[in-house]
């Protein structure tokens, strides 16, 4: 699995601590991870409207499979990421959020809260969240035995969603542009994006911005 990690402006100087326990954990997973959030170094400023943008366009292009974002509560992120299509975001306080998300609604990110409560043993939380945000098979309900009812219901909200939004590029375009330009500005997600997109119709998008 290919996971894309990603913050705004206000959270720039916990990216590199978020990333090495990211990846710590999906190393020994045997998945990859991606850093395409801000840090002390970027040269560009994100908020968390444009990680919904970068969100989106990893995840319809089916360049990642999940992403990991966040802001100062978390909030933000959440409610950027989710007014996307293709995208279903949880948001994530403890580990127990992340595996009962996980197995109740097996969505494709998690908005975190990089500054709101991320005081001692941080790491350790962040860490563990991971865990079990990755580990084991998705979607296998909780309690086990509400299974069938929890997949169901997750199938529903997707195609509500689905009904109600735009064709994808269609509300892209509609944006605006130096809102989506900025988005798509960082190297690293760049790097990504081209080397992973597996939509032609989106990459031509992305490339015309640049």
């Amino acid at each position: 699995m290919k996971i894309a990690l990603m913050n705004e402006f206000s959270q720039a100087s916990k990216n590199p601590s978020v990333l090495t326990e990211l990846t710590a954990v999906a190393t020994a997973q045997n998945h990859s991870v991606f850093n395409v959030g801000m840090d002390d170094d970027n040269d560009h400023r994100l908020t968390y409207i444009h990680l919904g943008i970068m969100a989106s366009l990893l995840l319809n292009s089916k360049a990642v499979d999940f992403v990991v974002s966040g802001c100062g509560t978390g909030q933000g992120a959440l409610m950027s990421l989710n007014a996307h299509p293709g995208v279903s975001c949880g948001y994530c306080i403890d580990p127990a959020d992340a595996f009962l998300f996980a197995q109740i609604n097996n969505g494709n990110a998690l908005a975190l809260p990089f500054a709101k409560g991320f005081g001692w043993g941080a790491e350790l939380n962040i860490r563990y969240i991971f865990e079990k945000a990755f580990t084991g098979v998705k979607g296998q309900g909780y309690p086990p035995e509400r299974k069938a009812s929890q997949v169901a219901n997750a199938g529903i909200l997707s195609e509500v969603k689905s009904a109600l939004t735009k064709d994808y590029l269609t509300g892209l375009k509609a944006l605006d542009v130096e809102l989506v330009k900025t988005a798509v500005g960082g190297k690293r997600f760049q790097a990504c994006f081209f080397e992973h997109c597996q939509d032609a119709e989106i990459a031509e998008f992305v490339h015309s911005l640049i």
